[in-house]
């Protein structure tokens, strides 16, 4: 199926458009081409290439509103598609919170789409596999891994005159290593829209040479620890503070950045002065789509500066509640890091623990954003500078609030899940107990 040029969006959907006769209508239509291979006991087991193509109508009749979907994009489904999500909005209830189609918006122009990574064939992937595979089996490790790469396009129209139009490709990469006696366990992963800057063989590296340093882990009581974390295991903790960033369940009382005596934290400061988070559709090394579902145009906006809330999201309903302009969600997070390299940090840590990386973490309190989960595949412990032996997991009861006023040193920033998170140093960070899995 087709990767629609701009114009070609933009005919399909203005067909569409014409056959609506309802108060509103808003269209999206978007499509992709995606590759996969991979691999498990160092040999590929799968291999794939999809692609798909989906129209989205929704109509409203005052605050009534259907949608209806469809993949056939002639003109007799096209007019059908319209129709029923016509008759779906009459059916339905009318929706409070119903605001409608945005007018015409101006947008940057995007820099999310690389022809190499749209370019990428059935042999590339295969050498990908090759990469983990063949060092990993000279080694005595077992490779696990999974690569995805994919181009697509994303398009709406309005009754009110409103387009936009993105491109964009992205390449997704992890892999374990889990060494054959079964005691060690390494892990890796890389994200980028510019497949050219993907090395699988050094990603593959990481993940191998953690599995053998992590080989036969030592217990060590759990407790409060400095601990160096990789942007892989920090990501976790910091996505969920993120997602509080939401003006409306704090002006409602359900989250962290509710105030105490009513409102938000807006202008409070939460974290450490060093800390500074921001969101930019078109920095160079996590670029976005410059408009968000809705069709409101993203910007480079200051989320937390020198350790103070600057701006949390407002939905066009909660703007207009609130007498305030909308500010669209963040489309990615960018941490602002140090100079010192992941290797210098380990050098400056008279005793520590290095974190490769989080998983099963599940909220305690969100009120303060409490969190528990383990860490996983290649955990270190670090004394005078050195790293001394792998030891073995721990499960945490942390909050990225509390982490990030107890932050000592941050290193340099790492692409991780689609932002740019950097190394951090953290004092004070709490262990509760062990656990046996690798």
């Amino acid at each position: 199926m087709a990767i629609y040029t701009k114009e070609e969006a933009k005919k399909i959907l203005e067909k569409a458009l014409s056959f609506s006769s309802a108060d509103a209508c808003e269209i999206n239509l978007s499509g992709s081409n995606s590759g996969n291979i991979r691999y498990a006991r160092n040999t590929v087991s799968t291999a794939g290439y999809r692609s798909t193509q989906s129209l989205v109508v929704q109509s409203s009749f005052g605050k009534k509103v259907g949608t209806a979907t469809i993949d056939e994009f002639d003109d007799a489904s096209l007019e059908k598609v319209v129709k029923r999500s016509e008759e779906l909005a009459q059916l339905s209830p009318e929706n409070p919170e119903f605001m409608s189609p945005l007018e015409p918006q101006e947008y940057d122009e995007a820099i999310t789409y690389k022809e190499a990574t749209a370019n990428v064939t059935p042999e590339y992937r295969a050498e990908v596999a090759n990469s983990s595979i063949v060092p990993a089996a000279a080694k005595d490790v077992t490779a696990a891994g999974f690569l995805d790469d994919s181009a697509g396009f994303s398009a709406m129209i309005n009754s009110k005159g409103l387009f936009a139009y993105n491109q964009s490709t992205n390449v997704d990469f992890t892999v374990t290593m889990r060494t054959n006696d079964g005691t060690g366990s390494g892990w890796v992963t890389r994200d980028y829209n510019d497949i050219d800057k993907f090395d699988a063989s050094e990603a593959s590296k990481v993940a191998i040479d953690k599995a053998v340093m992590s080989k036969e882990a030592r217990a060590i009581e759990p407790g409060k620890y400095t601990v160096i974390l990789e942007p892989a295991a920090s990501i976790g903790l910091l996505q969920n503070m993120f997602r509080s960033l939401d003006a409306r369940s704090a002006d409602e009382g359900r989250s962290f950045m509710s105030a105490k005596d009513g409102g938000t934290k807006i202008g409070q400061k939460i974290v450490d002065e060093r800390v500074n988070i921001w969101s930019d559709p078109l920095h160079p090394d996590v670029p976005t789509s410059t408009w968000n579902g809705e069709g409101m145009p993203l910007k480079k906006t200051s989320w937390i500066e020198n350790g103070v809330v600057k701006n949390l999201a407002y939905s066009r309903y909660w703007a207009e509640q609130k007498g305030v302009e909308p500010v669209p969600f963040p489309s990615n997070a960018i941490m602002e890091g140090g100079d010192e390299s992941l290797e210098d940090m380990i050098k400056g840590t008279k005793k520590g623990i290095l974190v490769t990386r989080f998983w099963y973490i599940r909220s305690v309190d969100p009120q303060t954003l409490l969190y528990t989960g383990l860490t996983r595949d290649g955990t270190f412990y670090i004394e005078n500078g050195q790293i001394k032996f792998p030891v073995k997991n721990f499960r945490f009861n942390e909050s990225p609030i509390i982490m990030l006023n107890n932050l000592e040193s941050l290193g340099e920033q790492v692409r991780v899940e689609g932002n740019l998170i950097p190394y951090m140093k953290i004092r004070d960070f709490t262990f509760t107990s062990l656990s046996d899995a690798v």
